[in-house]
């Protein structure tokens, strides 16, 4: 892992940008940590600088409550090479709904199955850096989507303790035997009117996840009104298993 900017924001938040080979990713630290901090791996769903204000107001909301925060840029997101596959897949998609159809299997398999057959692997590597850091301590809790990453990450990585998922992309029919394998404890988070995304898909993925302790958070609005409340929530959430 290779720092390769530093900042302090106005609360006194430490962010770090980071390459980690070829991957871009940024590390918020809090301002007062004494004692390394535990760590909550943010996922999104591509674009970086992008989806920068929504990521850093996260991280910062985070670090007020002692955690550090860390995310990476997604395969084929940013200035990463792109996949034709995958380009194709993302316009079939986009074609579908705007005419108002179903989405079929298919194109979701195709465009999120090799996402996450790339973007765990990453994941991993990132979480084996940032453990190494002397601020950087466990438990470790991942927040935010793409959903299947989240899920498979909390089946494959013991490292995670909990996870708070955000129920707003499609997960392949064939991860459902995956969801069922998920033990730790969850908080998912489903905006009821989310216009690019199957909410019959997403309560069945609820129902198949075999965590014994797993809430469900629905509010209604589009796939951006997430209520602000639920920050605080999800801070709660962590607090009570990665402290």
């Amino acid at each position: 892992m290779r720092f390769t900017s530093e900042q302090r924001l106005d609360d006194g938040v430490l962010e770090r940008e980071f390459t980690l080979g070829d991957i871009p990713g940024i590390l918020w630290t809090p301002g007062s940590a004494s004692v390394p901090a535990p760590l909550i791996l943010v996922g999104h769903p591509g674009g970086l600088h992008m989806m920068y204000p929504r990521l850093v107001a996260r991280a910062r909301h985070s670090a007020a409550e002692g955690f550090a925060a860390a995310t990476i840029e997604l395969p084929g997101s940013g200035d990463r090479p792109r996949s034709a596959a995958a380009e194709e897949a993302r316009a079939d998609l986009r074609r579908a709904l705007e005419a108002g159809e179903p989405v079929d299997n298919e194109i979701v398999d195709r465009l999120v199955l090799p996402l996450v057959e790339k973007a765990v692997p990453e994941w991993r590597a990132t979480l084996d850096a940032l453990l190494s850091l002397p601020e950087i301590g466990g438990p470790v809790g991942y927040a935010g989507g793409v959903i299947a990453i989240g899920l498979r990450l909390a089946v494959v990585e013991p490292r995670i303790s909990a996870a708070l998922l955000f129920a707003g992309s499609f997960v392949p029919r064939t991860m459902f035997e995956e969801a069922r394998q998920v033990t730790i404890p969850l908080q998912v988070l489903l905006q009821w009117d989310d216009e690019g995304n199957d909410r019959q898909l997403a309560l069945d993925l609820f129902d198949a996840f075999g965590s014994k302790e797993k809430t469900l958070h629905a509010n209604m609005g589009g796939h951006t009104g997430v209520p602000q409340f639920e920050g605080d929530d999800g801070n709660r959430f962590f607090a009570r298993h990665l402290k």
